[in-house]
């Protein structure tokens, strides 16, 4: 990483199961996302995984062909100098795993959807993340046509036509589509220059109340280690707006369940930051865009395994409300999509469970009222967001959670 630069846009990378995301990552960043024990027996990504990099050019090769992610041309071996960093946000395609997909979404300021050339297009989950990205609104796409090299040019013609006409009508009608292949960093200098161009740095407000969204949360301790070692929980995400400061002392809401006289109830946490990583760089300003993660003071059992995954940071007493039951707008599809039976989809009913994604939050509640064009749930796990702020809806079809339709916070 430049020591001067810093991720300041997030990126997602969505598709069908095994269709090359995880090996883009690791082709454009050098980080294989894939760190959890049993995404490593499965070879499938289970939780997000997320990792930085720096674009560089050529200083002598003319055109975007210099363009690379190494501090040396791939071309010419010649120097280069970095122009821009980004993160990157790279979601599981597993049909079982669209919640955690959906909760990297929160996060995403534009997406590359991976499609695979050796297959028939499109795919469950290709249509799928594609009536996501739609559904939340993130229209800056860039379509990654990967695995060009384990077949012919004719099939990469036939792969791509199939594309075309897949995304025809939708977001992603205009998207450029970049033929490469990850796994012999094939193309890689024009997906850059698509990235570049296509999901240009979005605009920021670091003068607000900072609000950053948690996607993961770490015990960072090694077993058996020096009490005098330990170190505190450690939270990780993306601050949508706002500046966090090394030493501030900042909430986090939800917070943790207790119970009190026999009722459970959800309590802020109140903690420090310690420290603060954005792009492998400590600073000691936490701006908003890019990925980041924070060290705090707190007990490393509060984080472990994505503990506080979901929940909001903050300063003190400035965080959105807390919300145990909502009434929210909805819109929902014509049919399911991202399964092979692809059924019309009814009108929400009373006492009927849903699963919602707003923000970084995962949460299932029951639908206990219904008017017109809204729904009442109540929640089992509260959640905390402000007015306005986008939710995906999903229902049980077939055994699983299927995307049904997006809603917006209204009380």
């Amino acid at each position: 990483m430049s020591e001067d630069i810093i991720p300041n846009t997030n990126i997602g990378v969505v598709g069908h199961v095994d269709h090359g995301k995880t090996t883009l990552v690791n082709t454009l960043t050098g980080v294989w996302t894939d760190r959890h024990s049993e995404e490593m027996k499965r070879g499938i990504s289970i939780r997000l995984g997320y990792a930085d990099a720096v674009f560089y050019r050529c200083r002598k090769c003319r055109g975007p062909e210099g363009l690379t992610t190494t501090p040396e041309c791939t071309r010419c071996e010649s120097e280069t100098e970095p122009f821009r960093a980004v993160s990157f946000v790279d979601a599981p395609g597993h049909e079982t795993l669209m919640a955690t997909m959906l909760s990297g979404s929160a996060l995403m300021d534009g997406a590359m959807l991976v499609i695979s050339a050796a297959d028939r297009c499109p795919q469950p989950q290709t249509k799928e993340h594609l009536m996501a990205l739609e559904l939340v609104g993130i229209k800056k796409i860039v379509i990654v046509q990967n695995k060009i090299d384990v077949v012919s040019h004719k099939e990469a013609i036939r792969n791509y036509e199939e594309i075309k006409a897949f995304v025809k009508g939708t977001i992603a009608e205009n998207a450029p589509i970049i033929p490469v292949s990850a796994q012999k960093n094939i193309n890689i200098w024009a997906l850059i220059q698509a990235l570049d161009e296509i999901i240009p740095e979005p605009s920021r407000h670091p003068e607000a109340d900072p609000v950053m969204l948690i996607a993961r949360s770490f015990d960072v301790n090694r077993p058996g280690c020096s009490w005098k070692d330990v170190k505190g929980g450690v939270v990780g995400g993306s601050l949508i707006r706002g500046l966090v400061e090394d030493g501030a002392e900042v909430e986090i809401r939800p917070g943790i369940q207790n119970l009190i006289e026999n009722k459970t109830k959800w309590e802020p946490i109140i903690t420090k930051v310690t420290e603060i990583h954005k792009g492998q760089k400590k600073v000691h300003v936490a701006t908003p865009g890019g990925l980041l993660a924070i060290g705090t003071k707190l007990d490393p059992a509060i984080t472990k395994s994505d503990m506080l995954a979901g929940q909001v940071l903050g300063h003190v007493g400035k965080l959105p409300p807390v919300w145990e039951k909502m009434w929210f707008s909805v819109k929902l599809m014509e049919r399911v999509v991202g399964s092979n039976s692809e059924v019309t989809i009814e009108p929400l009913k009373q006492r009927e469970p849903l699963m919602l994604s707003v923000g970084t939050a995962v949460t299932v509640g029951v639908v206990s009222n219904t008017r017109k064009d809204a729904a009442e749930v109540i929640l089992k796990r509260p959640v905390c967001a402000s007015i306005g702020s986008p939710i995906a809806i999903s229902r049980q079809v077939g055994g699983r959670w299927r995307l049904i339709g997006m809603g917006t916070l209204i009380e």
